[in-house]
C-alpha cells in the first residue's frame, strides 16, 4: 500500500469515528480488510481524506465540523452532479456511495474513486516546458466548454437550479455569505472595496440569461491530470455547482490574469510568449473554439463579480481559521486577500471605493 505524499495524519480537529466509518463501509461499499485513513494536505473547504480498505484506495469528502454558513459545503450536491456527469464528455471521478446520516462520522460525506494523477497548484506551471503549458491550458479550455455544452435535462439535472437570474442570485448569496463570515464589526475588518462592490454589482446586472451547468469554482487546481499526458482525468470540488451562467465560470477561471497570489501564482505579468501559457484572449478563443459561450461587452462585470465572490470565499476561510475548523492549516492568510481582490475588482469596472 503506497500512501500518497499529498496526505498527512488526520488533523486533530478533523478526526472522526473511524470504526463507525468501517461499519458503514461494509454495508455501503463492501467488505474490507480494515481502513487506513489519511487527510489530504490541500483544500480550503470540505475536508478530504484518502482511505484504503485493504484492496483499493478511495477518497472521502465531508463537510467540515462546527457551525457552517447556510447552503455551504454541499457534499450531497457534489455527489449528485458527479454521478450525473459520469457518461458525458466532462471527466469526473466515479462516485461510490453517499452518506447523508450525520450520526456516522459527524457530518454527511461521500466516497469516490481515487485517481492517480497530477494537480497543478500554481497556474504558472513552473515545472513544465512551454509546449506542455500550452497543452494543459488547451485542456482546461476544452473541459470547461464541454461542461457548458451538457444538456442538464439529458443527465437528470433540469432541477439542479433555477433557469434564470443566476448572476443576481449569486451576488445576493455571496453578499450574505461575506456579511455572515465577517470576523467582527471593528475597523480592521472593514473593506471599503467590498462595500463598494456590494452596492455596485446588483445595480449593474448584465442583460444576459444564458443558462448551462456551472461548476462555480472552475480553476486549474480543481482538475486532476494524467500522470504524464496533458489530459484531464477528473474535475473536482463541485460543491458550488448549479444551473448558472457560463461566462461566470469562464470569468472565474480568467480572473487570475489580473492577480498574482501566493502559492496559486496568478498570471499577472507573465511572459506568455516565453512560457507557452496563452494570453487571456487566446484562452477565451480556445474555449469558444471548443463550443463555449462567446463573451460580450459585460465581460469586465463577470470578472469583477468573480473576484468579489473569491474575496467572499476568502473571508469565509479566514473566519473558519479563527474558529479552528478550516481545512487548511494556513487558512489565516486568506484574511489579507479579501481587500486585495476587491480592489482589483473595483478597477476592472472603473469603480472608486
Amino acid at each position: 500500500m503506497d500512501v500518497p505524499s499529498s496526505t498527512r495524519e488526520v488533523r486533530e480537529n478533523h478526526r472522526f469515528d473511524e470504526a463507525a466509518l468501517a461499519r458503514w463501509w461494509t454495508d455501503a461499499i463492501g467488505p474490507h480488510g480494515g481502513l487506513t485513513v489519511r487527510q489530504f494536505k490541500g483544500g480550503q473547504s470540505n475536508p478530504t481524506f484518502w482511505v484504503h480498505d485493504g484492496t483499493r484506495a478511495a477518497v472521502l469528502r465531508k463537510k467540515p465540523p462546527g457551525k457552517l454558513l447556510p447552503r455551504a459545503h454541499a457534499v450531497e450536491r457534489e455527489h449528485r452532479i458527479m454521478t450525473a456527469l459520469a457518461d458525458t464528455d466532462v471527466p469526473v471521478a466515479k462516485t461510490l456511495a453517499l452518506c447523508e446520516d450525520a450520526s456516522v462520522i459527524g457530518t454527511p460525506f461521500f466516497v469516490m474513486e481515487h485517481l492517480e494523477g497530477r494537480i497543478f497548484w500554481n497556474v504558472q506551471l513552473k515545472d513544465l516546458e512551454p509546449a506542455e503549458r500550452t497543452a494543459i491550458y488547451e485542456e482546461l479550455a476544452r473541459v470547461l466548454a464541454a461542461l457548458h455544452q451538457v444538456d442538464p435535462a439529458a443527465v437528470g439535472l433540469s432541477d439542479y437550479g433555477k433557469p434564470s437570474g443566476y448572476v443576481a442570485r449569486q451576488v445576493a448569496i455571496w453578499t450574505k455569505q461575506y456579511e455572515a463570515s465577517r470576523a467582527d464589526d471593528n475597523a480592521k475588518d472593514a473593506h471599503p472595496p467590498m462595500a463598494a462592490l456590494i452596492e455596485y454589482l446588483p445595480a449593474h446586472l448584465p442583460d444576459d440569461e444564458r443558462t448551462t451547468l456551472a461548476h462555480g469554482d472552475f480553476r486549474l487546481d480543481n482538475l486532476v491530470f494524467h500522470p504524464t499526458e496533458p489530459r484531464c482525468l477528473a474535475v473536482l470540488d463541485w460543491e458550488l455547482s448549479t444551473l448558472g451562467h457560463p461566462l461566470a465560470d469562464l470569468a472565474y477561471t480568467c480572473m487570475l490574469y489580473d492577480v498574482a497570489l501566493p502559492n496559486v501564482g496568478g498570471l499577472l505579468g507573465v511572459d506568455f510568449v516565453a512560457t507557452g501559457i496563452p494570453t487571456e484572449d487566446e484562452f477565451i478563443a480556445r474555449y469558444v473554439a471548443h463550443g463555449g459561450a462567446e463573451p460580450r461587452g459585460d465581460w469586465p462585470y463577470y470578472k469583477a463579480f468573480s473576484l468579489f465572490r473569491l474575496a467572499a470565499i476568502a473571508q469565509g476561510v479566514f473566519k473558519r481559521s479563527l474558529q479552528g475548523n478550516a481545512s487548511n492549516a494556513n487558512a489565516s492568510m486568506f484574511g489579507a486577500a479579501v481587500g486585495h481582490l476587491a480592489r482589483i475588482a473595483c478597477r476592472l469596472v472603473e469603480l472608486e471605493p
